[in-house]
């Protein structure tokens, strides 16, 4: 007889020795052992980063360059492209994009930022699909790009109303950068890449830096009073009150961008008429969808009375339906709000704004759809 098999232990991000001085709870998440939370609790770290600045680590995500053989980037940029409905050839240097890859039946096999530097492209992917990105990547484009994966940077996420001000002090230049622009910055003597965008709804940046230099830098945040530490409790109620997806949770291969509302995210360029139409995995669905409607959607969804409704929870027409018409995929008690938030599937058919009723410790809820986001985004839109 076999012995039962085990978790791989979590492995340690490179700031692993600053998040347990520091006071961190630390939970296992995505094959890293990650902070929680640290002594002040969800709710405060939560109200301090809309309020001022906070600190998050986020290096178990991964991060890949790709580089064209031919040493022409647009080459590069062609080739990203056939793996997803997103505009990667006509962006320009210095800005980045959100994007996601996807499979022949149309479902999303990641979401993804990915950015234009001088000779490559940079991508930030999640850490529970890294390996597998890293795989689809070399099989499908390799034999016209380098893939490179860059296992000895970590990457940072500084966000928040003061986070402009905090990351002036070390490289003045981040100052005039707007929303979802990126840039090379020397950093406490060191190459870091400085994008202003994140995860929270929030101005604030993501800054990919040398492994060497990734303490000593979080301690130079951390040493100006508006930067709290913030773990992974708070970073995921302030992206569902911004209304932004968790994949494996929101989006995963059974969720097409078109049910999962992101087609704001698939430029006119990519769509049936345009200058690159078509070309990627899922192409028949997705346009399929785009013209005639999915037959479900995701929504917003705000539900009666103080109690979170959560991942699973079934959604029902009214109290006595037998037949679900949806689920919750996230869900939580939203501090900005002081409300409990969530996000889900729902039949298309089912109207802004109508109530449904989500199943709830065997009791059926009102829930009512909202529009997302739940807190309007504080994005820096114009450049200095």
């Amino acid at each position: 007889m076999s012995a039962p098999a085990t978790e791989p232990a979590a492995k340690p991000v490179f700031l692993d020795a600053l998040h347990r001085r520091l006071g961190a709870r630390m939970v296992p998440f995505a094959g890293y052992s990650m902070p929680l939370q640290y002594k002040d609790g969800i709710l405060k770290e939560h109200l301090h980063v809309r309020a001022a600045a906070g600190l998050f680590d986020v290096s178990h995500m991964g991060q890949i360059a790709i580089r064209a053989r031919s040493g022409n980037v647009a080459d590069a940029a062609a080739a990203l492209e056939s793996l997803m409905p997103v505009d990667a050839c006509s962006l320009p240097l210095g800005r980045q994009r959100y994007g996601f890859f996807t499979d022949a039946r149309g479902g999303i096999l990641d979401d993804l930022m990915f950015a234009h530097l001088p000779g490559r492209l940079f991508l930030v992917v999640n850490a529970s699909r890294k390996d597998e990105d890293e795989k689809l990547l070399r099989a499908r484009i390799s034999s016209r790009c380098e893939i490179e994966r860059l296992e000895d940077r970590a990457l940072l996420a500084l966000q928040g109303p003061q986070a402009a001000d905090v990351l002036a002090a070390l490289a003045p230049e981040v100052a005039s950068m707007a929303f979802m622009d990126v840039r090379e910055v020397n950093i406490l003597g060191g190459g870091c890449i400085v994008a202003r965008s994140g995860y929270t709804g929030e101005d604030g940046f993501e800054i990919s830096v040398p492994a060497s230099l990734a303490e000593r830098f979080a301690e130079a945040l951390l040493a100006h009073k508006q930067v709290l530490p913030i773990g992974l409790g708070a970073r995921d109620s302030l992206r569902l009150e911004a209304g932004l997806c968790l994949y494996g949770s929101d989006i995963d291969e059974s969720t097409t961008p078109v049910e999962a509302a992101l087609g704001w995210a698939m430029q006119k360029s990519r769509r049936p008429g345009g200058a690159r139409a078509g070309g990627f995995p899922g192409e028949a669905l997705i346009f399929r969808e785009l013209g005639e409607g999915p037959a479900r959607r995701r929504v917003g969804l705000l539900p009666e009375g103080r109690a979170p409704v959560r991942h699973g929870a079934a959604l029902f027409r009214d109290r006595d339906s037998k037949d679900a018409i949806g689920h919750v995929t996230s869900g939580c008690f939203g501090p900005t709000l002081n409300a409990p938030v969530a996000m889900g599937y729902v039949a298309s058919d089912v109207p802004g704004g109508a109530f449904v009723f989500a199943e709830l410790r065997d009791k059926r809820v009102p829930v009512r759809l909202a529009p997302l986001p739940f807190v309007p985004p504080n994005y820096k839109r114009n450049r200095n």
